[in-house]
């Protein structure tokens, strides 16, 4: 963990997402003292700048705030200025931090989304005792993530590094929206346990009695809470779709060890809600993959601790960096 050197006091961390642009005031300590939200007009680039000025200021109305830190969903150019790409909203090559600091009058980061919630749980969170090192996953919709080495985030030359979620697992997989196939996000993301889920309700619907009545006997009308609620029952389908996506999860986090040797692995997102219907699996995978390392020491995996306030708390962080 990095060591409180600057001067900055509070900061202002937003974090935009497809629905809603969420902001907050953020101590030194990772505390959040207030905070405020706004839909997303995702599919106005102008209006959804607006919701996020209007954030801002309603919190800098009230609170003596020295910069601005945001995270987004998309590629951030490596001078942490410009969103080059957001896939659910329509910023192309958005001069984001410059619009901000002209109606706001205060220093602006913009950051990735993954990125700022991995700093969140390293300075604050479940990696808060790594010195050096942690790689975070985030498990929802989709998988996101972020690496940081020798206490600092990982960007590439490019600004786009830690795409987590678009490792391949399968070659000529399951086809990604990101143009790829075989994505670990088609293996081990929230669609993923739904599509898996549907396709074992249709293929064994005996085995997916709880499932199938919470979807009113239609496998298609099948949601993630579904799958959810269903796995806490016994539910032998629904306990499998979290079986296959932990076994894919445990794989990619083996495939972190060997590549960067982290201090800590850390899995956060919404699916991490499911606790150990997750983690058991995921856990077991990533243990197995690693057996034949014998004595050698590997990172410990925890579940997130941040919660919905890790993007708001890193990326207000990220400002006072």
């Amino acid at each position: 963990m990095r060591e409180e050197t600057d001067a900055v006091g509070l900061t202002i961390g937003v974090d935009i997402g497809g629905t809603k642009v969420l902001g907050g005031v953020v101590d030194s300590a990772g505390d959040v003292l207030a905070q405020t939200r706004r839909d997303t007009p995702a599919q106005d680039s102008s209006q959804t700048a607006d919701r996020i000025i209007e954030v801002i200021q309603e919190l800098a109305a009230a609170h003596p705030v020295d910069a601005v830190g945001i995270g987004a969903a998309g590629w951030i150019d490596a001078t942490r200025s410009t969103v080059q790409f957001a896939p659910n909203l329509a910023w192309r090559n958005e001069p984001l931090r410059e619009k901000i600091t002209a109606a706001v009058g205060l220093p602006v980061v913009v950051e990735n989304d993954g990125n700022a919630a991995t700093w969140a749980e390293f300075q604050f969170g479940a990696g808060h005792d790594a010195d050096s090192s942690m790689v975070l996953f985030t498990v929802g919709t989709g998988i996101g993530g972020g690496i940081v080495i020798n206490g600092g985030l990982i960007r590439g030359t490019n600004g786009i590094a830690a795409e987590l979620g678009h490792m391949t697992m399968v070659p000529g997989g399951h086809p990604c929206g990101c143009g790829r196939n075989g994505c670990l996000e088609q293996y081990a993301s929230g669609n993923a346990l739904v599509r898996f889920a549907k396709a074992d309700a249709r293929a064994h619907p005996e085995l997916a009695e709880q499932l199938l009545a919470l979807a009113g006997g239609d496998p298609d009308a099948i949601r993630g809470h579904f799958v959810t609620q269903a796995a806490r029952l016994g539910d032998t389908v629904a306990t499998g779709a979290f079986e296959q996506i932990g076994r894919w999860l445990g794989v990619a986090l083996a495939d972190i060890v060997q590549i960067l040797d982290p201090q800590v692995i850390v899995v956060g997102g919404g699916v991490i809600d499911a606790g150990d219907l997750l983690m058991k699996p995921a856990r077991a995978s990533y243990e197995e993959q690693l057996a034949q390392r014998g004595r050698l020491p590997v990172a410990e995996v925890r579940p997130a601790l941040m919660g919905n306030l890790a993007g708001v708390v890193g990326a207000a962080d990220l400002a006072r960096v």
